[in-house]
């Protein structure tokens, strides 16, 4: 199985891409990743920041990096069912280790859980068309849960959305020490995320991953349509998003962040606008990829996507090591985060750079592989090792 040049560039500007906003998880309390008042009010900088950022950044990559992981399950399946559990098995105990003992941010977790689902009904649903309707569906009925969940709260903003100084000193002492403590916490975040993993995102991403197939099944993402197709559909899905995600920042913004609009209703139209704007930075690549791929950056982003596992988990140790660690944590201001972005992405870029020099695959990715075989998985002899 070939790899194809302009997914692993597409993955690594994902990879990458979802660190703008998890900078924030990292640097600052839990309350802050989605409502800039968290403090009770926003600065203008702070304010400013979360604005681009939601409009050009949040959960447009994290839904572009699952539309990929689902079209990697598409090409997975000629492995067949024993390696698919295997694999993504294993994933998932990764994602446990990973959430529990460094990071509760993990995603790793929810993409495996989902994805032993999800797989099944990418391979068996007959036709692209009825995959990608039927994924859109339940993208809808997860967005729709949204709203339901808005309807059925409160109007008093609780402690992760408006937290009290105790309580963000807490976060900060059980962070920055770590230990048995911080355990305890990532489990207590464990056990609500899954709440809400079931209840409602677990079905977007299911949605997310079977619309992703559906894309690798019918060749778009091949890059098997002309390329004037493919700037076409980025011109249109770009501001389309944009339409639909702009009235829901400046409504945020007015009404302050209000527990119960931003937290709840408000978040619909970014939600609704993630997947368009996502196909729409993927048309993007495929439509300029020939001038793209001329730029020895892109060289470097495509071979972190090559390693994203790895990558991933590497944003982890970097961050942690500088935010809990180092004792950066709650320290700097939403702005004053971006300024760390691009020292992880340069570690990133490098180590991708010059692993793939002597390795085919990066390190956690062979690891990942060989465990997969352990369980039970058969590898092809004609597929690629590095997905």
């Amino acid at each position: 199985m070939p790899r194809i040049d302009t997914l692993d560039f597409i993955r690594g500007l994902a990879i990458t891409g979802i660190l703008l906003l998890n900078i924030v998880a990292f640097g600052q309390p839990h309350a802050a990743y989605l409502n800039p008042a968290w403090q009770g009010a926003a600065s203008l900088p702070d304010a400013l920041t979360w604005a681009v950022l939601d409009l050009l950044a949040q959960l447009k990559f994290l839904s572009l990096f699952a539309l990929l992981f689902g079209a990697g399950l598409q090409m997975l399946l000629p492995r067949g069912k024993r390696w698919l559990q295997a694999r993504l098995t294993w994933l998932v105990l990764l994602g446990l280790l990973h959430g529990i003992f460094f990071w509760e941010g993990d995603i790793l977790f929810d993409y495996g859980l989902i994805g032993l689902v999800a797989w099944r009904m990418i391979r068996d649903v007959p036709s692209s068309r009825q995959l990608f309707n039927t994924g859109v569906l339940l993208f809808l009925v997860g967005t729709a849960v949204l709203l339901l969940l808005g309807l059925s709260s409160g109007h008093q903003a609780n402690s992760a959305w408006q937290p009290g100084f105790a309580e963000v000193q807490y976060e900060t002492l059980w962070k920055t020490q770590g230990g048995w403590q911080a355990v305890q916490n990532r489990l207590q975040l464990f056990s609500s995320g899954l709440l809400g993993l079931a209840a409602q995102y677990g079905w977007q991403l299911a949605g997310l991953m079977m619309i992703g197939g559906a894309l690798m099944r019918s060749g778009w993402l091949r890059g098997s349509w002309g390329i004037q197709h493919y700037r076409r559909a980025a011109a249109l899905l770009i501001p389309l998003a944009w339409i639909i995600n702009i009235p829901a920042i400046y409504l945020q913004w007015a009404t302050g962040w209000d527990y119960r609009w931003s937290a709840f209703f408000l978040q619909v139209p970014r939600e609704l606008s993630a997947p368009l704007q996502a196909i729409g930075y993927a048309a993007l690549c495929f439509g300029f990829w020939p001038t793209l791929a001329q730029f020895k950056i892109t060289r470097a982003v495509s071979c972190v996507g090559r390693m994203a596992l790895s990558n991933y988990l590497l944003q982890t140790l970097l961050c942690t090591l500088l935010f809990n660690v180092f004792g950066w944590f709650n320290t700097l201001s939403r702005l004053q985060l971006l300024a760390v972005v691009p020292l992880v992405w340069a570690i990133n870029l490098l180590f991708s750079v010059l692993w793939l020099r002597y390795f085919r695959q990066g390190p956690v990715e062979w690891l990942w592989r060989r465990l997969t075989v352990l369980g039970g998985g058969k590898p092809s002899e004609t597929a690629s090792g590095g997905r």
